[in-house]
């Protein structure tokens, strides 16, 4: 492979999730990364596998490319059964490099989805070097949230800030969803104003994060929020104010795309996939 001249690549990363699919489009030389197309579809009960087919088209179109011009189509998440993939990548690897092409201070990502979180201690390449994620029945996920504010008659696009103006947050003790909602509807008896029950949902969500940071051995740096919630700006107040509260000397940030960063890692890790497999062809020929 000619190192000084590397070949221009082009490839698609799909990252289907439990609540959306998203996906990005790359220009790929050496290690030059340019990131062309995006798109972004909650799932909403439809299909899945359709909405990836229609991420695809999507970002074809935005980067005025045929289908033929791109060389890896890999997806990450949920997206093994996308029919028409080159490759599959294990979506912690992918949050994992995605959140340092977003961010590259960061050393660990905070991936906080539809059903469960986990915190990923990442080196500077954004190689996986531990993690530990929620337990599935957890109150600390997107789908619990989404639940949480439509039964307050809260927008999900308002939760954030209402939670940052809460005055005297009313912490939900449960790890169990089912138990937290009922804690909950109890706060709502008592006349518990909307903010607080908000910011003490959040304040629940900052701990347990906090404790996985802990184990997976992140005590300093930057970590950065990715998934569905990245972008909550209650729950990244809460962690950082949980963070304070702990001692930990991790900063807890977002970025405007985080949500994005599983479908950017399987777009990066397709283009290294097929770089190394260009270089086995002629061996392989021989």
């Amino acid at each position: 492979m000619n190192t000084t001249n590397p070949k221009t690549t082009h490839t698609i990363g799909i990252d289907v999730g439990s609540g959306a699919v998203k996906t990005t489009l790359f220009r790929n030389q050496g290690d030059k990364h340019e990131w062309l197309a995006k798109s972004c579809e909650r799932i909403r009960r439809r299909d899945p596998m359709t909405l990836a087919r229609e991420g695809y088209e999507s970002v074809l179109a935005q980067a005025g490319l045929p289908a033929d011009a791109i060389d890896y189509v890999a997806t990450t998440g949920e997206g093994e059964n996308v029919k028409f993939a080159t490759g599959h990548f294990y979506s912690m690897t992918t949050h994992a490099r995605g959140g340092v092409f977003l961010d590259p201070q960061a050393r660990a990502v905070v991936d906080i989805g539809a059903l469960n979180g986990r915190a990923i201690s990442i080196d500077g390449r954004g190689k996986v070097l531990s993690y530990k994620m929620t337990s599935q029945c957890a109150s600390g996920s997107g789908q619990f949230l989404e639940n949480i504010a439509r039964y307050l008659g809260v927008a999900v696009e308002e939760i954030g800030t209402l939670s940052c103006t809460s005055k005297d947050p009313e912490k939900v003790s449960s790890i169990c969803a089912v138990l937290a909602e009922t804690d909950v509807i109890n706060m709502v008896s008592r006349a518990i104003p909307t903010p607080d029950i908000l910011k003490g949902i959040h304040l629940s969500m900052a701990s347990r994060v906090v404790k996985l940071l802990k184990v997976t051995g992140v005590k300093e740096g930057v970590a950065l929020l990715t998934g569905g919630l990245a972008l909550d700006s209650g729950l990244l107040a809460a962690i950082q104010e949980e963070m304070t509260n702990e001692k930990v000397k991790v900063t807890a940030r977002s970025h405007p795309d985080s949500i994005y960063a599983g479908a950017i890692g399987a777009a990066l890790w397709g283009a290294y996939r097929h770089a190394r497999l260009s270089e086995l062809e002629p061996a392989l020929a021989a």
